[in-house]
């Protein structure tokens, strides 16, 4: 958040992190950030204004601390260093940093480094020469003295030229080895590569010569001032013009003031008035002392004054040494943020001179104070959103699998854009049927509590063996368990899917208890192979449906099946007879509504193991050769490649039922006999009566 003050633990836990991922030293990585920093500065909008603070790199760190004064109108809580330019009698630069911010200053070469090549064309190297701790008024503050030895960058050295070349010719093989597959590299090896580098540059040309007096000249401004020889203005005029300066003595004695301080502190004007009694230095943060200012003399001062009569005046100036009166004159104006803050200390827009920018700054920063609220409040919405999003998405989830556990991905997804799901006809496939023995007699000698017990536990024992053998669940109705192989997604192995998952129901429902007996419950299983219809039905809670006589049969192996069995119909027998499967033939039976039909028992799978079949074995070999885990992969984006009547005219290998067609078939027939009932007299049906190819809706 732009506005955010963040501690400096943050800061200097992320570079401790970043300095272990990159296996460098922290002062490699801060002095890397400085020019990172300076960069970001320049793309964020301030180029023009970093342009402007000075001519030549010494003019530039003496206004860097005006700079940080105007921007603390904006970020009232930043907490920036102070710089200071000493030039020795030898013509050498010092860079006096001061913070009490610990364990930064390594920033400050990477950000002069780079101001000096980008805005006055030359070369600057930085070596620490001092790092002490001053006694100043806030406490201990962090004081590091920078040599600083400045050159131009017309002409590169031959040492330069070699160390630009071998730069050149290292990036160049970190980009081979980047694009070759066989010598790709991590992405933190590639990082911690170009600081290394940065770092062995450095570390090379740290013996560039030191700038001297021809240079210095070259460098800097050789304008040379007039000053007449008396000064033309009254005191009154001089008083009135700067309504806001104060002159103060070595011993901080007040000499001279403007009107309006006078008018604003009338204490002022006693004769033995001290400054400090009045005011006290807000920055830089030094000791109230002529010796503490003349140090600092080059930064921007912030007094404010002791509280009088609830009022609180802040002033900020430049102090200016006069050698010939032995004074200090602080040429100031009323510090300001708003109209607001005008207002509070008493003051009005006539009482800043007209030449004072402060009038033009007020009015100003009023728009910009209005302008930053408003950026706050997008960049809280905007969080705000991105956390509501994040939420979103994961509710967003849930209720996508939720979905997905209902219908089919593939349906749910055309139903989510608002699309018609057509239905398709399923040239083969294998359904089954289960229910519990005896589950009627179970309800009636048991509280509705213990069923639902019993029937989740068991039912979500299957639920899991549907996900292990890659199964459809089609619908669950009391005691009764409806699963399907290969729809939605046609697979050749539907058949060997749903067989091993009839074993693994049988081994499953072992471990579900009888609340009546506490035995073990009995199923009973049945599986039929061949065509369907399948789509989804209805609107408020809809549901993927499967049509057909196939479901009818599948339902008759179940009801005509035997405790504890899996019943197979011939057309599934044919399926499992070469795959390895124990079948044994049950013979021929009387089906209701069916005849006579020849049916089989499924005994067991030899050549698959209980745990794999349970899903309990890890590592094991797939069961199928359509790879279970590449299938799931590909549901999500798989069509079924299914076949429904449209006329003769397929669309997007998906096809809807031919009206006419429909209204040839015989009207729709409910069989709402007990699935368990064995008269003879309903068996006696002949199947010619369900010519419906619509028989059991579930």
């Amino acid at each position: 958040m732009t506005y955010t003050v963040y501690d400096d633990i943050l800061t200097l836990s992320l570079v401790q992190e970043a300095c272990l991922l990159l296996d460098v030293s922290a002062d490699v990585f801060l002095k890397l950030f400085g020019e990172h920093f300076f960069l970001f500065c320049k793309q964020a909008g301030y180029d023009t204004m970093l342009r402007t603070l000075g001519g030549n790199l010494i003019e530039f760190i003496g206004n860097l601390d005006s700079l940080h004064s105007y921007l603390a109108l904006s970020y009232q809580e930043m907490n920036a260093p102070s710089f200071r330019v000493e030039m020795t009698d030898d013509g050498k630069m010092l860079l006096h940093y001061y913070s009490d911010r610990k364990g930064l200053y390594h920033i400050v070469p990477g950000i002069m480094e780079a101001v000096a090549r980008e805005f006055f064309d030359s070369k600057v190297t930085m070596v620490v020469l001092n790092q002490s701790e001053e006694d100043e008024r806030t406490g201990k503050k962090e004081h590091v003295v920078f040599l600083v030895k400045q050159t131009k960058q017309g002409s590169k050295t031959s040492d330069q030229e070699h160390s630009s070349h071998k730069r050149e010719t290292l990036l160049r093989k970190m980009r081979e080895q980047c694009v070759s597959p066989a010598g790709k590299k991590h992405g933190w090896d590639l990082i911690r590569a170009v600081v290394l580098s940065e770092k062995d540059a450095a570390q090379k040309h740290s013996t560039w010569g030191e700038i001297n007096s021809s240079s210095s000249s070259s460098l800097h401004c050789t304008f040379s001032p007039s000053y007449p020889n008396k000064l033309w203005v009254e005191e009154k005029t001089f008083c009135n013009a700067f309504p806001f300066h104060i002159v103060f003595d070595e011993d901080l004695k007040v000499r001279q003031t403007g009107v309006n301080i006078q008018k604003f502190l009338p204490g002022l004007q006693a004769r033995d008035a001290m400054l400090d009694q009045w005011f006290t230095i807000i920055h830089p943060q030094v000791t109230f002392t002529i010796e503490s200012i003349r140090k600092f003399i080059n930064s921007q001062f912030v007094l404010k004054s002791y509280k009088d009569n609830h009022t609180t005046l802040k002033l900020r100036g430049q102090m200016l040494w006069m050698e010939s009166l032995g004074c200090m004159l602080y040429m100031c104006s009323p510090k300001l943020r708003s109209l607001q803050e005008l207002q509070d200390v008493g003051l009005h827009l006539a009482d800043l001179a007209q030449h004072d920018v402060t009038r033009d700054l007020v009015l100003l920063n009023q728009q910009r104070l209005a302008e930053m609220e408003l950026t706050n409040q997008l960049e809280r919405k905007k969080e705000e959103l991105r956390i509501l999003s994040r939420h979103l998405e994961v509710e967003k989830q849930k209720t996508e699998t939720l979905l997905y556990a209902m219908l089919p991905r593939h349906i749910a997804d055309q139903l989510k854009d608002g699309k018609s799901v057509k239905a398709g006809e399923f040239e083969v496939c294998t359904i089954l049927f289960s229910d519990v023995v005896t589950f009627t007699s179970i309800c009636a000698a048991c509280e509705p509590i213990h069923i639902v017990d019993m029937l989740n536990s068991m039912y979500s024992k299957f639920d899991r063996l549907t996900n292990i053998h890659g199964i459809y669940k089609v619908e669950t109705i009391g005691d009764a368990y409806m699963v399907v192989g290969g729809v939605p997604i046609p697979t050749e192995t539907h058949a060997h899917r749903v067989a091993n998952f009839a074993l693994g129901m049988r081994i499953a429902a072992r471990e579900v208890t009888n609340p009546v007996t506490g035995k073990p419950i009995q199923i009973r299983v049945g599986l039929h192979t061949g065509p369907v219809l399948a789509g989804v039905v209805g609107e408020k809670m809809p549901r993927y449906c499967l049509f057909g006589d196939s479901v009818n049969t599948a339902s008759r192996m179940e009801s005509h099946g035997v405790p504890d069995h899996i019943h197979l119909s011939t057309s599934t027998y044919s399926k499992l007879k070469d795959a390895g499967f124990n079948i044994q033939e049950r013979g021929q039976i009387e089906v209701k509504g069916k005849g006579q039909m020849t049916t089989y028992f499924l005994l067991g799978n030899p050549l698959v193991s209980e745990d794999s079949i349970m899903g309990k074995e890890v590592g094991g070999p797939c069961l199928y050769r359509d790879d279970l885990h590449s299938q799931s992969k590909k549901e999500s984006d798989k069509v079924p490649d299914v076949k429904t009547v449209r006329g003769d005219t397929p669309s997007d290998g998906v096809f809807a039922p031919d009206p006419t067609r429909l209204a040839s078939i015989t009207p729709f027939a409910w069989d709402i006999t007990p699935p368990y009932e064995t008269n003879e007299n309903n068996s006696e049906i002949s199947a010619s009566n369900f010519n419906s190819r619509l028989c059991v809706l579930f």
